[in-house]
């Protein structure tokens, strides 16, 4: 995914996991208008449509709502529209007051940056989410995404529309076990995998040392305390969200991350799903 993007010519950051199309979509966790929490679980055999964009209160993202919201007129039964942001609950709820919002459902990150993050779409300078939209089939795999390069600039809504009807008509990705990232609770008796197994995955995953057997470490170095700080603050949200967690240590410029499972006294997939997972961050 291409995280080279604008605003008003200048140069901006995209931080967050690194997904890309045919892949399996992140969890999320979104505020809506009533401040309840919801997230992908949510919209179970639906296609979604999410566009994020930074506030409403400027005119190229209160004119992205109302086009998602004419265009859903359009749209089967089986398509949600849902527009994140990180604009409060209750501005998003007054908008769609205002201007009669009605088939595009409003939600926002700003309590965890949950969407941002877990999508790469945080605006590191801003602290907003980037222009963008994805599509999201039933089977909750992307199909889609399209990211404004600038912006201030609108999204091309004819070629999103283009693709959704694809997706409609064609047919579902096909599912394989390398694709499904994402660690899964521990339950009765955990064992740690085989030796052999180990040394097959290490290989895989630059700049993890391997300890003893059991252990994943791996030392990420920053520029200064406050960015080590906010990697450290990135990799503790998408951990919680994964109920994996590493431990961490933060010493100035540089953060040491060391997993295991202690349920298992040893590694095992989980261990190398998050580690995966915490390289796409950087």
């Amino acid at each position: 995914m291409d995280k080279k993007i604008t605003f008003k010519g200048s140069p901006l950051t995209l931080v967050g996991r690194n997904i890309s199309p045919d892949k399996p979509a992140p969890e999320f966790r979104l505020i809506r208008t009533d401040l309840k929490e919801i997230g992908l679980h949510n919209f179970k055999n639906k296609i979604k449509i999410i566009t994020s964009f930074p506030s409403l209160d400027t005119p190229v993202c209160d004119l992205q709502i109302k086009e998602f919201n004419e265009q859903a007129t359009d749209f089967s039964s089986e398509v949600i529209v849902l527009g994140a942001s990180k604009d409060l609950p209750f501005a998003q709820k007054r908008f769609c007051d205002s201007f009669g919002i009605k088939r595009v459902i409003l939600a926002s990150d700003y309590k965890f940056s949950s969407f941002a993050i877990n999508y790469g779409l945080l605006i590191k300078e801003l602290n907003l989410l980037a222009r963008a939209a994805l599509i999201i089939d039933k089977d909750n795999f992307i199909r889609y995404i399209q990211i404004a390069p600038e912006i201030s600039s609108a999204l091309d809504y004819q070629d999103l529309i283009n693709k959704l009807k694809e997706i409609i008509s064609g047919p579902p990705v096909g599912v394989t076990q390398e694709m499904t990232l994402k660690c899964k609770p521990c339950e009765g008796k955990t064992l740690p995998l085989p030796k052999d197994r180990i040394d097959k995955l290490i290989a895989q995953y630059r700049g993890w040392e391997l300890i003893e057997d059991k252990k994943l470490v791996k030392v990420f170095k920053y520029g200064d305390f406050i960015e080590a700080k906010y990697f450290l603050d990135l990799v503790s949200l998408i951990a919680q969200e994964q109920g994996h967690h590493p431990t961490m240590s933060l010493i100035y410029n540089k953060v040491k991350i060391t997993l295991t499972t202690h349920a298992a006294a040893g590694l095992t997939e989980n261990d190398f799903i998050m580690a995966k997972i915490i390289d796409e961050l950087l």
